[in-house]
């Protein structure tokens, strides 16, 4: 098994680990309302963290390749207001189409 799979596994045994342990630890207490706006808000800028460095970093390099283009056209898509299809669809095509030229 490579290394990727190998921290791949850690990291779903670990999230399961954290998500299991606060209903258990917590009982039937409820999270203070700060709490509850912070993992709220939280969320969003963790999966932007990650599409942000899936699409523009390679390793320790700042890399502007096709990806980004498609993340543009994803961009002006989701600034038109287009179903989430149509803005999948723009960003996998605008990335084929400049890989495959």
């Amino acid at each position: 098994m490579s290394t990727a799979w190998t921290v791949i596994g850690a990291l779903a045994v670990i999230n399961f680990t954290i998500k299991a342990t606060g209903p258990v630890l917590a009982g039937r207490r409820e999270l203070p309302e700060r709490a509850h706006r912070f993992i709220s808000v939280s969320v969003f800028g963790l999966v932007a963290a990650l599409v942000v460095t899936g699409t523009f970093g390679d390793g320790r390099a700042l890399v502007l390749d096709e990806r980004a283009a498609g993340m543009g056209a994803a961009l002006a898509c989701v600034l038109l207001r287009a179903p989430m299809l149509v803005v999948m669809l723009a960003a996998a095509g605008v990335t084929a189409l400049l890989r495959a030229v």
